[in-house]
């Protein structure tokens, strides 16, 4: 077909009308039935390749890594570095599809282009087991388009006399790698003169993700300078300093575990030149602090409020909510607050407007609180 011809039948499989007549399903139900690479609205992919990253360790506790590598429907727009996108799979035995969202390792890509995640199958992670064990070329995973504003600005290789720093810890190194191979990609050396410093702590040599390649970079004439930190150690202050002097006054973007951005954030002390991703919330504890009770309404259950997320005291309630992320990125937790007051987690933020739509993974109540849940 010319590219015309796909144009018109672009405009066609998006048109109203056929909307209409393939209604209450939609167009995409029918073109997925005849091929599952065809889409007008939607956005699927088909499992290109799966690659052992690391093979995880039951004794250190940690998880095998892998990175897959994904052909998108034309109706995938790209992504910017560091953005991550929503996995919907259908798991054996699950009624619905459940979400996870992953950062996405490989640099930027355009309209319809490959793209790679790259995926720690954590114990409680569903989505994550299945890609890494389970996941096989040919399968379709279920897709939202790019998303996160945790993303260089303009383009990626201007020139500039601001060096970048990147400070990453374990599965935290996905979006920060998709930027550097974003620079590299376009001619970072060639081009802009902004040093790099690539900061990165993982527990061990056999738990480091892009091994191979983070040697390769560091090892080129490329202004790229790359640590790599094993061990229980998650941040040194002190080291920081000492890389990077003026670090506070320094454009750097963390990514890692809430214990770890948590001590990044103190060592910033409020500066606006750091940017942050967390690739999980920061622990709640409940304690004496708290006060009031949570009502979920529309189950009838009722307790004392715990201090932890509206999300964690409905699961103990025996409440089942839909959730995708856990972080507050992908929505699909969203519920209506009727009454009472509720903080952000992530942000520190507390909201007390009534009939409001919250996260719940994320929104710890302050008080009494009510929830149509």
């Amino acid at each position: 077909m010319s590219p015309t011809g796909s144009a018109i039948g672009s405009r066609i499989l998006r048109s109203r009308a056929l909307a209409a007549l393939t209604s209450p399903h939609g167009v995409d139900r029918y073109l997925e039935q005849v091929n599952p690479m065809w889409a007008a609205h939607e956005v699927r992919a088909r499992v290109v390749e799966v690659r052992r990253e690391t093979t995880g360790s039951p004794e250190s506790g940690t998880a095998p890594v892998a990175t897959i590598t994904l052909q998108p429907t034309s109706t995938w727009r790209g992504h910017r570095a560091g953005q991550y996108v929503q996995v919907g799979v259908d798991l054996p035995g699950s009624r619905r599809r459940t979400t996870r969202c992953f950062s996405i390792s490989s640099a930027e890509s355009g309209p319809g282009e490959r793209f790679t995640l790259t995926v720690r199958a954590h114990d409680e992670g569903q989505v994550s087991k299945f890609l890494v064990h389970e996941a096989e070329p040919g399968q379709m995973l279920h897709l939202s388009q790019a998303d996160g504003d945790f993303t260089l600005p303009g383009s990626p290789a201007t020139p500039s006399p601001y060096p970048l720093v990147f400070i990453t810890g374990g599965s935290g190194i996905t979006p920060a790698m998709s930027m550097v191979r974003t620079l590299l990609r376009d001619g970072y050396d060639a081009k802009a003169h902004r040093k790099v410093l690539f900061l990165h702590f993982a527990r061990s040599p056999e738990d480091q993700i892009f091994a191979d390649e983070l040697a390769e970079i560091a090892a080129a004439d490329n202004d790229i300078d790359v640590h790599l930190r094993y061990g229980e150690q998650i941040f040194s202050e002190f080291e920081l300093r000492r890389l990077v002097p003026d670090y506070r006054n320094t454009d750097t973007w963390a990514c890692g575990p809430g214990a770890m951005v948590e001590l990044i954030q103190a060592a910033y002390a409020g500066s606006d030149r750091l940017r942050l991703e967390f690739f999980e919330p920061p622990r709640i504890s409940g304690g004496e602090a708290a006060e009031g009770d949570v009502v979920f309404g529309r189950a009838g259950r009722s307790a004392a409020n715990t201090g932890e997320s509206l999300l964690d005291q409905a699961e103990a309630l025996g409440l089942k909510p839909e959730f995708g992320c856990r972080m507050g990125i992908c929505f699909t937790c969203t519920s209506k607050k009727t009454e009472g007051t509720v903080r952000n987690v992530i942000t520190g933020a507390e909201s007390s407007l009534p009939d409001e739509d919250i996260q719940i993974c994320v929104s710890a109540p302050v008080g009494d609180c009510v929830v149509d849940l």
